[in-house]
């Protein structure tokens, strides 16, 4: 019987799309969700709809809920990982105060100074989780799709002994996209891609055999099309090829497009599209509404919809579990796979899997200029996970220093000072080493 853990169950709708992947997954055996979640009021939401989900497919899965993870652990199969540490608390200061240093986030939660600090307070969690999984199920494989993605699958592979993969939707959702902006079937095209989360790059882009970037860059000078996706159609204009991840988020992985009004005014639009400070803006109604929504389902004021969806975990079961193999694009060591990255860094490339598990496949190199961007952010990636698991802080201000955006904007001693200001101002829920 497979038995598969989800910490950071009280996630509802991801769980809820996540559980409904796997009861529809018909090479899984049926066996046992062990939900875990701290929040004892959204994990019994889970409980619930992974209950309502089991009786609607009608499958003989079974369901286990618990607020302290030892207690549902043990000889566990597979562990997702989609914890989510002091969001609510703290979004607010992850964006606001580096507002005031004129560094302009859109999602900030993966990078800059929002993304490291989320980091920071994540990573001793994410720490723990792994020192419980190695004794308890020490045979599991942890599939992580907490953000911020790299730093979290560095710092896990440098911290524990277990196989760790980091799933993202970013390469499916974007090639989907592409797609249609090209009017051609998604089945009918083909492609490879490789880089770090969130700035892995389509380097090949194909239909039977023909480079579609032609038509495609064709394509993005219709403003109707353009305007779906400002950021990204300049990067592929200018750098060569298209990007994993939304016009709002790789705006903010860049130095080109935030660092001034004009530029924002010029490049970014409402949204995902690049709108100033739209995850802190939204993110706490969204997380009410997605309970709403979970609510509304188990009162029976809204059908569920069973229906497969693109994200990994899914397939990677099913792949290991009927040895039947499956090609995922998952976040890896870096062994040599990119030859032009960092070796001892994180890296997001197509990975085989089957019953030996998920087996990362050689991409060869990156265009040096898309190379040398991956490169600025695995160098924070790196610091990060050293101020950590070193309990250094010194890293974790380096790790700004060298964030490009930030760096783009602000001083160093500017730089120095937000640092110090955020490290105050979210100082109850960072680990003790960041305490000035």
């Amino acid at each position: 019987m497979t038995r598969i853990a989800i910490i950071g169950a009280g996630s509802a709708v991801f769980t809820t799309e996540l559980v409904t992947d796997i009861l529809l997954s018909p090479g899984i055996p049926a066996g046992t969700f062990a939900l875990v979640d701290i929040d004892s009021e959204r994990l019994d939401l889970a409980h619930h709809i992974v209950q309502h989900l089991i009786e609607l497919a009608g499958t003989n899965w079974q369901v286990q809920a618990s607020t302290d993870r030892v207690n549902v652990l043990g000889g566990c199969d597979y562990i997702i990982n989609t914890i989510e540490v002091a969001g609510l608390a703290n979004v607010r200061h992850d964006f606001d105060i580096p507002y005031k240093y004129g560094v302009d986030q859109c999602i900030g939660d993966t990078i800059g100074p929002g993304g490291i600090f989320k980091a920071l307070r994540t990573l001793p969690a994410w720490l723990d989780i792994l020192a419980d999984a190695e004794r308890m199920a020490p045979n599991a494989l942890v599939m992580n799709y907490t953000n911020p993605m790299s730093i979290t699958i560095l710092t896990g592979l440098r911290g524990s002994s277990l196989p760790v993969v980091g799933l993202c939707h970013s390469i499916q959702h974007t090639t989907q996209q592409l797609a249609g902006y090209l009017d051609i079937p998604y089945d009918e095209i083909d492609y490879r891609a490789a880089g770090v989360n969130h700035l892995a790059w389509i380097t090949e882009l194909t239909q039977k055999g023909k480079d579609l970037y032609p038509l495609l860059r064709e394509r993005a000078r219709n403003p109707e099309i353009y305007e779906k996706d400002p950021v990204r159609f300049e990067m592929m204009f200018d750098l060569g090829a298209f990007v994993s991840e939304s016009s709002g988020h790789s705006s903010e992985y860049v130095p080109f497009f935030r660092k001034r009004k004009d530029l924002i005014e010029c490049y970014c639009r409402d949204g995902y599209l690049g709108e100033t400070g739209f995850y802190a803006n939204n993110w706490p109604r969204w997380r009410k509404e997605s309970d709403e929504e979970i609510r509304r389902i188990l009162n029976g004021e809204q059908e569920s919809e069973l229906t497969r969806g693109p994200e990994f975990a899914s397939y990677i079961i099913e792949a290991i579990e009927t040895n039947q193999p499956a090609v995922i694009y998952g976040n890896v060591l870096n062994t040599g796979l990119v030859d032009n990255l960092p070796q001892n860094g994180v890296v997001e490339v197509a990975c085989l899997v089957d019953r030996l598990g998920v087996q990362p496949t050689h991409f060869g190199s990156l265009p040096a200029q898309l190379a040398a961007l991956c490169q600025q952010h695995m160098a924070v990636h790196d610091l990060v996970a050293t101020a950590v698991l070193e309990k250094d802080r010194e890293a974790a201000y380096y790790a700004l220093v060298l964030d490009p955006l930030t760096a783009a904007v602000c001083s160093l001693a500017e730089i120095r000072q937000m640092f110090d200001e955020m490290a105050a101002a979210e100082k109850e829920y960072l680990p003790d080493f960041m305490h000035a």
